[in-house]
């Protein structure tokens, strides 16, 4: 990794944030998918064990649909056989692309936008207390829409751009952090970003599967402030050093249960710096959780201290 006092070791896992979709499912003789209970909380269970995700009774039609994906791109007969093929699987490649597509990504630039007016006004903050290292996660950056937000916000502070910014962006799934990595993005998703801002940090090229459409690249001078890495956060201790002055860890704490958001919370605390930025998703909540985090106000936290470094 190119930040420096950022990690200990190379990242071996990542976790995305995630939404579920309304796609069709595949029909079965009972109608739409009913995946049998028993093959569910296999499945349910290998989800957890290995990135401690919790999916809910209920949801065996959704991963049913989200397995036959597989089955298709492996051409295996069902979803019994697949069970079988991951549980041997030991590289660890399909169990990824399982916990992957078990879950569809959701995200957009400048999603949740007050987080980014905070971050704004909190670097500003720091560049005129004389702050020269800026350190930013974002723990589920999913396909690279918040990493680049954070990174196109960060360099819109005066005197950032001068600055010793780094931003460590993490996801569990290899192929969503390839996307990310490669900062491409088509006409439709970067709506949300404002004109001038488009023109500033992404270049206009055209779609090589569309001609006719058109799409954006990240610069790379923006690119270049941001380290994209595979980590697990459901697996702490994590191989970072910090600390960090802002993490984003948003939308991803729905999908743990309380015990693993216990350990991830715990650890965020242990790596941000003494009056750190914690902002979590709009309709996520700390409640239950043990910790030194204050609220600024729902979905936004501090660490007591003073963090001017």
């Amino acid at each position: 990794m190119a930040a420096s006092g950022m990690h200990r070791a190379p990242l071996t896992h990542g976790r995305p944030q995630r939404e579920a979709s309304n796609e069709r499912t595949e029909v079965g003789p009972h109608g739409p998918d009913a995946m049998e209970l028993q093959l569910f909380q296999r499945f349910a269970a290998l989800a957890y064990e290995k990135a401690g995700i919790s999916i809910k009774p209920g949801k065996e039609a959704l991963v049913s649909a989200r397995v036959a994906k597989r089955l298709r791109a492996l051409s295996l007969p069902d979803a019994e056989t697949y069970l079988r093929h991951l549980e041997e699987d030991r590289s660890g490649e399909e169990l990824m692309r399982f916990l992957d597509v078990i879950s569809t990504h959701f995200t957009s630039f400048f999603r949740e936008p007050d987080h980014f007016q905070l971050l704004e006004a909190e670097l500003t903050h720091r560049v005129e207390a004389g702050q020269r290292r800026l350190r930013i996660w974002s723990a589920a950056s999913s396909t690279g829409e918040e990493p680049y937000t954070i990174a196109m916000t960060a360099l819109g502070v005066k005197g950032v751009e001068a600055l010793d910014l780094k931003i460590l962006a993490t996801d569990i799934a290899a192929d969503t952090l390839r996307q990310a990595a490669e900062g491409c993005y088509s006409a439709a998703r970067m709506e949300p970003v404002p004109q001038a801002l488009r023109a500033r940090w992404f270049t206009r090229k055209r779609d090589p599967h569309e001609p006719t459409a058109e799409m954006w690249e990240a610069k790379p001078e923006l690119k270049s402030r941001i380290s994209f890495r595979r980590l697990n956060l459901a697996e702490p201790p994590f191989p970072m050093a910090g600390p960090f002055d802002v993490v984003f860890c948003r939308n991803v704490l729905i999908y743990f249960d309380q015990p693993t958001r216990q350990r991830l919370i715990s650890a965020i605390e242990g790596l941000l710096r003494p009056g750190g930025l914690f902002c979590i998703g709009h309709t996520e909540t700390l409640s239950g959780i043990r910790c030194g985090f204050k609220m600024q106000r729902p979905s936004v936290f501090r660490l007591p201290g003073e963090g001017v470094a």
